[in-house]
Protein backbone atom coordinates (compact mmCIF):
# COMPACT_ATOMS: atom_id res chain seq x y z
CA UNK A 1 0.00 0.00 0.00
CA UNK A 2 1.21 3.23 -0.89
CA UNK A 3 1.30 5.79 1.38
CA UNK A 4 1.24 9.60 0.66
CA UNK A 5 4.12 11.80 2.43
CA UNK A 6 2.50 15.15 3.95
CA UNK A 7 3.81 18.13 1.58
CA UNK A 8 6.21 20.45 4.01
CA UNK A 9 5.16 24.06 4.55
CA UNK A 10 7.64 26.77 5.53
CA UNK A 11 6.12 26.96 9.05
CA UNK A 12 7.53 23.30 9.04
CA UNK A 13 10.82 23.72 8.29
CA UNK A 14 10.74 26.79 10.34
CA UNK A 15 9.80 24.55 13.58
CA UNK A 16 12.57 22.35 12.34
CA UNK A 17 15.09 24.94 12.91
CA UNK A 18 13.91 26.26 16.42
CA UNK A 19 14.11 22.04 17.19
CA UNK A 20 17.37 21.02 15.51
CA UNK A 21 19.58 23.91 15.12
CA UNK A 22 21.91 25.39 17.91
CA UNK A 23 20.86 28.56 19.75
CA UNK A 24 22.90 30.34 18.51
CA UNK A 25 22.08 29.90 14.78
CA UNK A 26 20.43 32.04 12.51
CA UNK A 27 16.29 30.88 12.00
CA UNK A 28 15.26 31.57 9.03
CA UNK A 29 11.41 32.46 10.69
CA UNK A 30 13.58 34.91 13.29
CA UNK A 31 14.73 36.89 10.11
CA UNK A 32 14.32 40.79 10.00
CA UNK A 33 13.01 40.08 6.51
CA UNK A 34 13.59 42.12 3.44
CA UNK A 35 13.66 45.98 2.56
CA UNK A 36 11.01 45.26 0.17
CA UNK A 37 7.91 43.59 1.67
CA UNK A 38 6.85 40.08 0.75
CA UNK A 39 4.44 37.60 1.03
CA UNK A 40 6.15 34.29 2.32
CA UNK A 41 6.65 31.39 0.23
CA UNK A 42 4.35 28.41 1.36
CA UNK A 43 7.15 25.47 1.38
CA UNK A 44 10.42 27.67 0.69
CA UNK A 45 11.97 29.96 3.99
CA UNK A 46 13.27 33.40 3.93
CA UNK A 47 16.80 32.05 2.87
CA UNK A 48 15.82 29.32 0.93
CA UNK A 49 13.78 31.95 -1.46
CA UNK A 50 17.09 33.92 -1.21
CA UNK A 51 19.67 31.12 -2.29
CA UNK A 52 17.20 30.12 -5.54
CA UNK A 53 17.45 33.74 -6.20
CA UNK A 54 21.25 34.08 -6.34
CA UNK A 55 21.62 31.12 -8.55
CA UNK A 56 19.18 32.39 -10.44
CA UNK A 57 20.69 35.47 -11.26
CA UNK A 58 22.48 37.19 -14.40
CA UNK A 59 24.98 38.23 -12.37
CA UNK A 60 25.48 34.55 -11.04
CA UNK A 61 25.52 32.96 -14.39
CA UNK A 62 28.36 35.36 -15.79
CA UNK A 63 30.37 33.89 -12.59
CA UNK A 64 31.07 30.84 -15.27
CA UNK A 65 33.18 33.05 -17.15
CA UNK A 66 35.24 35.57 -14.63
CA UNK A 67 38.61 35.09 -13.80
CA UNK A 68 40.22 33.64 -10.29
CA UNK A 69 44.01 33.87 -10.91
CA UNK A 70 44.36 32.54 -14.92
CA UNK A 71 42.37 34.38 -17.12
CA UNK A 72 39.46 32.00 -18.48
CA UNK A 73 40.46 31.37 -22.10
CA UNK A 74 43.94 30.25 -21.03
CA UNK A 75 42.22 26.24 -20.11
CA UNK A 76 39.30 24.45 -18.91
CA UNK A 77 40.87 23.06 -16.02
CA UNK A 78 41.29 26.18 -14.06
CA UNK A 79 38.99 27.19 -11.64
CA UNK A 80 36.33 30.15 -12.27
CA UNK A 81 34.46 33.13 -9.94
CA UNK A 82 31.74 29.91 -10.66
CA UNK A 83 33.49 26.81 -9.64
CA UNK A 84 34.83 29.04 -6.68
CA UNK A 85 31.87 30.18 -5.34
CA UNK A 86 30.39 26.56 -5.54
CA UNK A 87 33.43 25.46 -3.81
CA UNK A 88 33.14 27.86 -0.97
CA UNK A 89 29.39 26.99 -0.24
CA UNK A 90 30.48 23.40 -0.04
CA UNK A 91 32.75 24.44 2.39
CA UNK A 92 29.98 26.77 3.93
CA UNK A 93 27.57 24.46 4.38
CA UNK A 94 30.06 21.61 5.85
CA UNK A 95 30.77 23.71 8.65
CA UNK A 96 27.16 24.97 9.28
CA UNK A 97 26.01 21.17 9.60
CA UNK A 98 28.86 20.58 11.83
CA UNK A 99 27.88 23.09 14.31
CA UNK A 100 24.45 23.06 14.03
CA UNK A 101 24.45 26.11 12.16
CA UNK A 102 21.79 27.56 9.23
CA UNK A 103 23.01 25.98 5.97
CA UNK A 104 21.26 27.72 3.80
CA UNK A 105 21.93 31.12 5.31
CA UNK A 106 25.28 29.78 5.30
CA UNK A 107 25.38 28.44 1.72
CA UNK A 108 23.47 31.66 0.56
CA UNK A 109 25.95 33.73 1.59
CA UNK A 110 28.56 31.79 -0.31
CA UNK A 111 27.23 31.38 -3.52
CA UNK A 112 26.67 35.80 -3.63
CA UNK A 113 30.01 36.38 -2.21
CA UNK A 114 31.95 37.27 -5.27
CA UNK A 115 28.97 38.78 -7.39
CA UNK A 116 30.19 41.75 -7.69
CA UNK A 117 34.07 41.25 -8.98
CA UNK A 118 35.42 42.53 -11.66
CA UNK A 119 36.65 40.67 -14.70
CA UNK A 120 40.52 39.77 -14.73
CA UNK A 121 40.23 38.51 -10.89
CA UNK A 122 41.73 40.53 -8.39
CA UNK A 123 43.97 42.54 -11.01
CA UNK A 124 40.83 44.18 -12.22
CA UNK A 125 39.52 45.01 -8.41
CA UNK A 126 42.49 47.17 -8.23
CA UNK A 127 42.56 48.95 -11.79
CA UNK A 128 38.66 49.72 -10.96
CA UNK A 129 39.79 50.66 -7.24
CA UNK A 130 42.23 52.97 -8.91
CA UNK A 131 39.96 53.86 -11.72
CA UNK A 132 36.93 55.21 -9.14
CA UNK A 133 39.23 56.69 -6.35
CA UNK A 134 38.18 59.87 -7.20
CA UNK A 135 34.36 59.04 -7.90
CA UNK A 136 33.21 56.83 -4.50
CA UNK A 137 35.84 54.51 -4.90
CA UNK A 138 35.26 50.17 -5.97
CA UNK A 139 35.53 47.24 -3.52
CA UNK A 140 34.04 44.10 -4.74
CA UNK A 141 31.98 43.29 -1.73
CA UNK A 142 30.33 46.76 -2.08
CA UNK A 143 29.77 46.03 -5.35
CA UNK A 144 28.23 42.48 -4.87
CA UNK A 145 25.60 44.66 -2.05
CA UNK A 146 24.93 46.75 -5.36
CA UNK A 147 24.52 44.10 -7.91
CA UNK A 148 21.90 42.55 -5.24
CA UNK A 149 19.92 45.79 -4.27
CA UNK A 150 20.00 47.23 -7.42
CA UNK A 151 21.71 46.27 -10.51
CA UNK A 152 20.04 42.68 -10.97
CA UNK A 153 16.98 43.94 -13.04
CA UNK A 154 14.27 40.20 -12.88
CA UNK A 155 11.18 41.71 -10.89
CA UNK A 156 8.82 43.96 -11.60
CA UNK A 157 7.84 44.96 -7.75
CA UNK A 158 11.50 45.80 -6.24
CA UNK A 159 14.97 46.64 -7.87
CA UNK A 160 17.61 43.92 -7.38
CA UNK A 161 16.75 40.91 -5.43
CA UNK A 162 15.22 41.71 -2.23
CA UNK A 163 17.75 39.32 -0.11
CA UNK A 164 16.93 39.39 3.89
CA UNK A 165 19.11 41.47 5.85
CA UNK A 166 20.65 38.84 6.77
CA UNK A 167 22.02 38.08 3.38
CA UNK A 168 23.10 41.38 2.37
CA UNK A 169 24.92 41.71 6.30
CA UNK A 170 26.62 38.19 5.19
CA UNK A 171 27.92 39.93 1.79
CA UNK A 172 29.70 42.67 3.11
CA UNK A 173 31.89 40.23 4.72
CA UNK A 174 32.95 42.53 7.64
CA UNK A 175 33.80 41.22 10.78
CA UNK A 176 33.62 44.26 13.65
CA UNK A 177 31.12 46.28 14.41
CA UNK A 178 29.93 48.58 10.94
CA UNK A 179 27.04 49.31 9.26
CA UNK A 180 25.91 48.04 5.82
CA UNK A 181 27.59 50.02 3.00
CA UNK A 182 24.36 52.62 2.07
CA UNK A 183 23.20 53.69 5.73
CA UNK A 184 19.98 55.33 3.73
CA UNK A 185 18.67 51.28 3.48
CA UNK A 186 19.16 50.25 6.77
CA UNK A 187 21.43 50.08 9.76
CA UNK A 188 23.12 46.62 11.34
CA UNK A 189 24.84 47.32 14.23
CA UNK A 190 27.24 44.89 15.92
CA UNK A 191 28.58 41.66 14.89
CA UNK A 192 27.44 39.29 12.07
CA UNK A 193 26.04 36.22 12.08
CA UNK A 194 28.25 32.88 12.61
CA UNK A 195 27.14 31.73 9.20
CA UNK A 196 28.13 34.83 7.82
CA UNK A 197 31.36 34.57 9.35
CA UNK A 198 32.45 30.83 8.86
CA UNK A 199 32.00 32.09 4.79
CA UNK A 200 34.96 34.44 5.34
CA UNK A 201 37.21 31.25 6.32
CA UNK A 202 35.24 28.81 3.86
CA UNK A 203 36.41 31.47 1.07
CA UNK A 204 40.03 31.22 2.18
CA UNK A 205 40.50 28.01 2.73
CA UNK A 206 38.71 27.59 -1.22
CA UNK A 207 40.69 29.61 -3.16
CA UNK A 208 44.13 28.72 -0.95
CA UNK A 209 43.48 24.74 -1.78
CA UNK A 210 42.33 25.59 -5.11
CA UNK A 211 45.43 28.09 -6.09
CA UNK A 212 47.73 25.57 -5.52
CA UNK A 213 46.27 22.98 -7.32
CA UNK A 214 45.90 25.19 -10.08
CA UNK A 215 49.51 26.44 -10.16
CA UNK A 216 50.90 23.46 -9.44
CA UNK A 217 48.93 22.17 -12.68
CA UNK A 218 49.72 25.52 -14.91
CA UNK A 219 53.40 24.93 -13.83
CA UNK A 220 53.43 28.32 -11.99
CA UNK A 221 54.51 26.80 -8.81
CA UNK A 222 56.98 23.68 -8.13
CA UNK A 223 56.37 21.00 -6.42
CA UNK A 224 59.57 20.58 -4.55
CA UNK A 225 58.68 24.43 -3.49
CA UNK A 226 56.38 23.58 -1.26
CA UNK A 227 58.31 21.27 0.70
CA UNK A 228 59.15 24.20 2.99
CA UNK A 229 55.52 24.50 3.93
CA UNK A 230 54.67 22.35 6.69
CA UNK A 231 50.83 22.64 6.31
CA UNK A 232 51.70 21.04 2.83
CA UNK A 233 54.65 18.95 3.51
CA UNK A 234 53.10 17.01 6.67
CA UNK A 235 49.76 16.62 4.46
CA UNK A 236 51.64 15.42 1.33
CA UNK A 237 53.93 12.87 3.48
CA UNK A 238 50.92 11.20 4.72
CA UNK A 239 49.36 10.71 1.67
CA UNK A 240 52.45 9.36 0.23
CA UNK A 241 52.89 7.05 2.87
CA UNK A 242 49.08 5.84 2.52
CA UNK A 243 49.08 5.99 -1.42
CA UNK A 244 52.56 5.09 -2.65
CA UNK A 245 51.35 3.24 -5.89
CA UNK A 246 49.07 5.84 -7.49
CA UNK A 247 50.22 8.62 -9.94
CA UNK A 248 51.79 11.65 -8.77
CA UNK A 249 48.91 13.53 -9.99
CA UNK A 250 46.47 11.88 -7.84
CA UNK A 251 48.77 11.67 -4.46
CA UNK A 252 48.70 16.07 -4.99
CA UNK A 253 44.84 15.93 -5.37
CA UNK A 254 44.79 13.63 -2.64
CA UNK A 255 46.83 16.15 -0.74
CA UNK A 256 44.26 19.11 -1.37
CA UNK A 257 41.31 16.98 -0.29
CA UNK A 258 43.27 16.21 2.65
CA UNK A 259 44.05 19.84 3.50
CA UNK A 260 40.56 21.51 3.31
CA UNK A 261 39.71 18.78 5.76
CA UNK A 262 42.17 19.19 7.95
CA UNK A 263 41.78 23.56 7.79
CA UNK A 264 37.77 22.83 8.44
CA UNK A 265 38.29 20.30 11.26
CA UNK A 266 40.34 22.91 13.21
CA UNK A 267 38.40 25.99 12.14
CA UNK A 268 35.09 24.33 13.17
CA UNK A 269 36.76 22.83 16.57
CA UNK A 270 38.48 25.72 17.29
CA UNK A 271 35.27 27.72 17.02
CA UNK A 272 33.05 25.83 19.17
CA UNK A 273 35.17 26.26 22.06
CA UNK A 274 35.03 30.23 21.26
CA UNK A 275 31.38 29.99 21.45
CA UNK A 276 31.79 28.61 24.90
CA UNK A 277 34.62 30.41 26.22
CA UNK A 278 32.57 33.64 25.05
CA UNK A 279 29.21 32.68 26.60
CA UNK A 280 27.12 32.86 23.87
CA UNK A 281 23.94 31.03 23.68
CA UNK A 282 21.93 32.74 20.86
CA UNK A 283 21.84 34.83 18.21
CA UNK A 284 22.27 37.59 20.09
CA UNK A 285 24.84 37.28 21.71
CA UNK A 286 26.41 36.52 18.83
CA UNK A 287 25.80 39.92 17.29
CA UNK A 288 27.16 41.36 20.67
CA UNK A 289 30.35 39.36 21.71
CA UNK A 290 30.87 37.32 18.56
CA UNK A 291 33.96 39.25 17.24
CA UNK A 292 36.61 37.11 16.07
CA UNK A 293 34.22 34.16 16.97
CA UNK A 294 34.56 32.27 14.33
CA UNK A 295 38.70 31.18 13.86
CA UNK A 296 41.70 28.83 13.21
CA UNK A 297 43.36 27.37 16.59
CA UNK A 298 46.44 29.40 17.10
CA UNK A 299 49.02 26.56 15.60
CA UNK A 300 46.54 26.37 12.41
CA UNK A 301 46.41 30.41 11.48
CA UNK A 302 50.35 30.07 11.60
CA UNK A 303 50.60 27.48 9.26
CA UNK A 304 47.88 28.97 7.46
CA UNK A 305 49.51 31.96 7.53
CA UNK A 306 52.77 30.35 6.10
CA UNK A 307 50.85 28.57 3.09
CA UNK A 308 49.31 32.73 2.23
CA UNK A 309 52.65 33.89 2.69
CA UNK A 310 53.85 31.33 -0.01
CA UNK A 311 50.88 31.46 -2.53
CA UNK A 312 51.65 35.77 -3.18
CA UNK A 313 55.69 35.53 -3.24
CA UNK A 314 55.43 32.12 -6.02
CA UNK A 315 52.05 32.18 -7.76
CA UNK A 316 50.41 35.65 -7.14
CA UNK A 317 53.46 37.76 -8.01
CA UNK A 318 54.68 34.76 -10.75
CA UNK A 319 55.72 36.80 -13.69
CA UNK A 320 52.87 35.33 -16.01
CA UNK A 321 50.14 36.65 -13.16
CA UNK A 322 52.02 39.85 -13.51
CA UNK A 323 51.93 40.12 -17.09
CA UNK A 324 47.89 39.22 -16.88
CA UNK A 325 47.68 41.85 -14.63
CA UNK A 326 49.13 44.38 -17.09
CA UNK A 327 46.69 43.29 -19.74
CA UNK A 328 43.78 44.18 -17.62
CA UNK A 329 45.24 47.37 -16.46
CA UNK A 330 45.07 48.03 -19.97
CA UNK A 331 41.95 46.80 -20.91
CA UNK A 332 39.49 48.13 -18.12
CA UNK A 333 41.76 51.63 -17.89
CA UNK A 334 40.96 51.70 -21.78
CA UNK A 335 37.60 50.81 -21.77
CA UNK A 336 36.91 52.85 -19.54
CA UNK A 337 38.33 55.83 -20.51
CA UNK A 338 36.60 55.19 -23.97
CA UNK A 339 33.40 55.10 -21.82
CA UNK A 340 33.88 58.20 -20.27
CA UNK A 341 34.92 60.23 -23.71
CA UNK A 342 30.79 58.87 -25.20
CA UNK A 343 29.04 57.32 -22.61
CA UNK A 344 26.42 56.90 -25.99
CA UNK A 345 28.52 53.68 -26.53
CA UNK A 346 26.97 52.41 -23.73
CA UNK A 347 24.64 49.67 -24.89
CA UNK A 348 20.84 51.57 -24.10
CA UNK A 349 19.58 48.29 -23.06
CA UNK A 350 21.96 48.97 -19.74
CA UNK A 351 21.22 51.90 -19.35
CA UNK A 352 17.39 51.15 -18.71
CA UNK A 353 17.93 50.14 -15.43
CA UNK A 354 18.82 53.88 -14.36
CA UNK A 355 15.69 55.16 -15.59
CA UNK A 356 13.61 52.23 -14.48
CA UNK A 357 15.03 52.57 -11.31
CA UNK A 358 14.53 56.44 -11.43
CA UNK A 359 18.39 56.33 -10.78
CA UNK A 360 20.53 59.44 -11.35
CA UNK A 361 23.87 58.51 -10.97
CA UNK A 362 27.14 60.12 -12.23
CA UNK A 363 28.58 58.67 -15.32
CA UNK A 364 31.72 57.08 -13.33
CA UNK A 365 29.78 55.03 -11.27
CA UNK A 366 27.71 54.17 -14.57
CA UNK A 367 30.64 53.09 -16.20
CA UNK A 368 31.79 51.10 -13.73
CA UNK A 369 29.13 49.64 -13.04
CA UNK A 370 29.07 48.20 -16.52
CA UNK A 371 32.44 46.91 -16.80
CA UNK A 372 32.02 45.46 -13.43
CA UNK A 373 29.65 42.97 -14.59
CA UNK A 374 31.88 41.89 -17.62
CA UNK A 375 33.12 38.65 -18.05
CA UNK A 376 36.66 37.92 -19.20
CA UNK A 377 35.73 37.15 -22.34
CA UNK A 378 33.54 40.19 -22.49
CA UNK A 379 36.00 42.46 -21.91
CA UNK A 380 38.31 41.35 -24.84
CA UNK A 381 35.73 41.49 -27.15
CA UNK A 382 34.52 44.96 -25.87
CA UNK A 383 38.13 46.01 -26.43
CA UNK A 384 38.50 44.60 -29.77
CA UNK A 385 35.12 46.12 -31.02
CA UNK A 386 36.38 49.22 -29.46
CA UNK A 387 40.22 49.35 -30.75
CA UNK A 388 40.55 47.08 -33.37
CA UNK A 389 39.24 48.86 -36.43
CA UNK A 390 38.80 45.77 -38.89
CA UNK A 391 36.92 44.22 -35.62
CA UNK A 392 32.65 44.58 -36.20
CA UNK A 393 31.19 46.98 -33.71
Amino acid sequence: MVYAFPMLTREHYEERELEFLAPYAAKSGESEGRLHPEEEHPYRTRFQRDRDRVVHSRAFRRLEYKTQVFVNHEGDYYRTRLTHSLEVAQIARTMARSMGLNEDLAETVALSHDLGHTPFGHSGEHVMSRLMKEHGGFEHNRQSFRVVTFLEFRYADFPGLNLTVDVLEGITKHKSEYDLPDGSLFERKGYPSLEAQICNFADEIAYNNHDIDDGLESGMLELGALKTIRLWEVNFQKIKKKYPMVSLNLQISQTVRSLINVLVTDLVEQTLRNIQKAGIKSSADVRSKGKNCVDFSPEMKGQNQELKRFLLENLYRHYRVVRMAEKAERIITELFRAYLKNPRIIPPTFMRRYEAGGMKEPTERVICDYISGMTDRFALDEYKKLFDPHERV
